[in-house]
């Protein structure tokens, strides 16, 4: 009698054994010190000289790290055999597939350009490994709407104080206020307060109360508007924190509920084991009775 979770079964020790492997610290470490030294053979291969000189020994790393990072894959898919489809709810885990993969796309791999950048997206992924990191990323992300409204408002800012400048100072500074190009152009430079200072003083010597547009422009641009982005980025960092609290919290209790219904299917599928060896030898023990029986009939005949 065939047991219908043996595949089941086989799915989750594969999983099993891939996942202690992928989640011990070493594999993270040693995928890690790959992705470093796949920078560092990019690095090498833009100098000429030392790309002709030892090519094929840059060659034969390349294709080590790519095997590396091909048997890393593999391991991660192993890791998900009994829940494929969790895979690909983990963005990282598509964006590694997707990396990884593109290097075996045949046109990728004949176009030298497209497949260098692919190369360099390897970099990426030591996001991956250093969670302060990934957090910083999604917070970026997650900054993105934010980050739109304060560009839109800090262009609205100078083109206004761009198109004062050109009416003020146009005629006297044709330099750096001719047009509104250039206007918005040396607004944008003293965002930084770099050469505020000299603009200040040729300013004066045109009107003194330039010294009223420049301050109000600093106060404005560079101190209230850079303010309202470092908020708007500090608190998306603190959603990302939150996030990736609530997703490390989720999957442990995945994983543990994963864990406890594997138990009761295992015990389960022993139990049936049990009750097929206990109904297989109750039936070898009653066929000598039944023979004995027939023979008796036999004999009374």
């Amino acid at each position: 009698m065939t047991d219908p979770t043996q595949p089941a079964g086989g799915r989750r020790r594969l999983a099993a054994r891939c996942r202690r492997i992928t989640e011990d610290p070493s594999f993270g470490m040693g995928v890690f010190v790959v992705i470093l030294l796949n920078a560092g053979l990019m690095g090498a291969e833009t100098y000429s000289g030392l790309a002709q000189a030892h090519h094929q020994v840059l060659g034969a790393l390349e294709q080590g790290c790519l095997a590396l990072f091909t048997l890393e894959m593999l391991l991660r898919l192993g890791s998900y055999a009994d829940r494929p489809k969790a895979f690909f709810r983990d963005p990282w885990n598509v964006f590694d597939l997707l990396i990884v993969a593109s290097a075996f796309v045949p046109l990728l791999r004949e176009n030298t350009t497209v497949l260098r950048l692919l190369r360099l997206a390897r970099v990426l992924r030591t996001a991956r490994f250093l969670p302060h990191l990934r957090i910083l990323l999604i917070a970026v992300g997650r900054s993105l709407p934010g980050t739109a409204s304060f560009l839109f408002v800090g262009a609205l800012v100078l083109y206004v104080y761009a198109m004062v400048g050109w009416v003020c100072f146009a005629q006297s500074d044709p330099q750096h206020y001719g047009s509104l190009g250039r206007a918005g152009l040396t607004l944008f430079l003293l965002t930084t307060l770099d050469g505020l200072t000299d603009a200040v003083r040729a300013g004066l010597e045109i009107s003194r109360l330039s010294i009223v547009y420049y301050a109000s422009y600093a106060l404005l641009a560079s101190f209230v508007l850079v303010n309202v982005l470092i908020g708007v980025v500090l608190n998306s960092l603190d959603e990302a924190r939150e996030m990736e609290a609530e997703e490390t919290r989720t999957r442990e209790r995945a994983e543990g509920a994963g864990s406890a219904a594997g138990e009761v299917r295992d015990r389960i599928a022993a139990a049936r084991v049990a009750l097929d060896a206990l109904e297989a030898s109750l039936a070898d023990a009653a066929r000598p009775e039944e023979a004995a029986r027939e023979r008796q009939l036999e004999a009374a005949v």
